[in-house]
This record gives structure tokens, sequence and C-alpha cells, in this order.
């Protein structure tokens, strides 16, 4: 009876052990991206999604994708989201910062608590944020101003369209564009035009802007918010030289009018992918990113490969 008793409880046992080891270890990441409407924040949602499959896959974990982003931009709900976060348990989060100073201390909260915190797309540098994924927004900003100069020949009036004033991503943005721009003598900046981050509003800027200043010839546009509009350019094709940031959809039918000369696109499914990877490598595998600024470049598109870069967004936005 003994060596049954025996036999039965070492089967138990392994069964019990066998079935811990089938067990998945699981993650909720959270994911705090600007604004709900904004389509390069969906492609980082599909992008989130994607490396939560994969890499679960890859390291036999479970990975939840927990989407905490307001409706339209508001720094303090994106607080308020990330407090509530870390009250729902979350392992990791991910932000994009629409204001730095407002978020700040939400970060650092959450980091105290012992949730990791990554920034994407836009930075708090300040925080205890341990890796922030997007492009160096000076370079950005210098970018779009050196192939503005290429395509305006080196002179023209420049205006600068840069959304939400309070954005430090757009304001390193801005000041890139000033940067380049003082290496070309024949070209003014007239001024830097914000406006609230939304297609509407932006087209609206962009008209009132050319209505009072109608000697500009050239937009850089450090992000393409009118562009996600129909009709948003009210002037011939290349009357007026545009270079902008991102390269969605709507944006590639301005490139295909000529109204557009050159889209610099963002990698913004890599936001999402990359974020959550780098919270999992951390959470995981205990492993830090080599550097704290993981710096993506931009991608060109013209009217050459705009075809062929168009396919992604088959991928990268939901239908």
């Amino acid at each position: 009876m003994k060596r049954r008793a025996f036999i039965l409880s070492a089967t138990i046992l392994s069964f019990s052990l066998s079935a811990f080891a089938q067990a998945k270890k699981s993650y909720s990441i959270g994911l705090v991206a600007k604004s709900q409407g904004n389509p390069v924040f969906q492609a980082a949602r599909v992008g989130a999604m994607d490396a939560a499959k994969e890499l679960g896959a890859k390291h036999g974990i479970a990975i939840k994708i927990d989407w905490r982003t307001p409706n339209e931009e508001d720094a303090q709900k994106q607080a308020d989201a990330i407090e509530q976060l870390v009250l729902a348990g979350a392992d990791g989060i991910a932000v994009s910062c629409s204001d730095a100073n407002k978020l700040t201390d939400a970060i650092n909260r959450a980091v105290a608590s012992g949730i990791p915190v990554a920034t994407f797309d836009s930075d708090a540098p300040a925080s205890k944020r341990f890796v922030t994924y997007g492009v160096d927004d000076i370079q950005c900003g210098e970018q779009v101003m050196e192939e503005l100069a290429k395509v305006m020949k080196g002179k023209g009036v420049v205006a600068i369209l840069a959304g939400n004033q309070n954005a430090p991503n757009l304001q390193k943005r801005s000041q890139g564009v000033r940067n380049a721009a003082k290496k070309y003598p024949g070209i003014t900046i007239r001024d830097t035009y914000y406006h609230k981050e939304t297609p509407q509003d932006a087209a609206a800027r962009v008209e009132q802007v050319m209505q009072s200043n109608p000697d500009i010839t050239g937009w850089a546009m450090i992000g393409g918010w009118p562009l996600f509009t129909d009709n948003a350019l009210k002037w011939s094709p290349g009357s007026v030289k545009v270079v902008s940031v991102d390269a969605l959809p709507a944006q590639l039918g301005y490139l295909k009018s000529g109204h557009v000369q050159i889209l610099l696109a963002q990698q913004v499914y890599e936001w999402g992918y990359k974020s959550t990877e780098h919270l999992i490598n951390k959470l995981h595998l205990k492993k830090n990113p080599a550097a704290v600024k993981d710096v993506s470049p931009l991608v060109p598109v013209t009217k050459e490969n705009v075809d062929a870069f168009g396919k992604n967004w088959d991928k990268w936005l939901p239908k």
C-alpha cells in the first residue's frame, strides 16, 4: 500500500509540475498614443499587436496590449491613462508624449511603482523612462529643410507648419528647420505656424497663412496633418513647394498630383512594435537597450517609389 501511495503521489506531483511548466508567463503592456483618430497611431497599435503575437510565440509567453489612448490629443488624459494602467497592474507602459511637462511626473510615479516606461514618437527627456524610440527630431527638421531647399533651388520664402506648440518633438523639429535654413542665404523663414492637430484645423491654418502671406513659396511641414484631407493645398501643383513628414495613404495622393515634392516617412508601425519589444526585452529577458535613444531613420518617398511604399498600409491600417 505504501508503494502504491508513493507512486500515486509521484504521479500527481509529476502532473502538477507539468501543468506549472505549461502555464505561460503573461505580460500586460499599456500603450498610450496621442490620439485615436491619427492614422500614424493606428499603425503603431497594429505594430504593437503584431509584436505581442510574434514575441509571445518566440518566447513562449502571453502578451496583452492595453490601448489607453484619448480620442483627441490631451496630455492630461494621457497622464490619467498612465495612472490607470498602474492601478490596473500593467507590467510596462509605452507613451507618445503630447506635453512632456505634464507627463513627466506620471511617468516617474509609474517607474517608482516598479513599472518600466518607454516613450515613442515624442519623448519626455527629463523623466525616468528607460528608452525612447523614434526619429531624432532636430535631424528630422534639418532633413525637411534640406530637401525643401533642393526643390526650391535655394531661394524663396518658407513657412513651417508645426502642430501642437507644447509637443517637445515638434519644438525640436522646428528648430532643426531653422538650423538648416541658415545654410541658404536665399531662403527666408517667415514664421512657425501652430495649430490643433486635426486635419481640418491644419488645412484651415495653411489656407489662412497663404491668404495673409501670398509670397510664401515653400512649406516645411514637420507633420503632415493637412494632407490627411482632400483639397487642402489650394495652389496649382508645383507653384508652392512642399516637403512633409509622414507618408500616410491620404498624403500619397498629394505626392502623385505634384502638390507635394517629397514625403519623409516615420516608421510609425515600428513605434508600436519596437516599444513592445524593448519592454519585453527588459521585463522578460532582463535586457536593457544599448542606448536610451533608439533612433529610426526617415524613409524618403517620392513619385518614383510611392506605389511600392503605399503597399505597406495594407498591413499597417486595419480594414
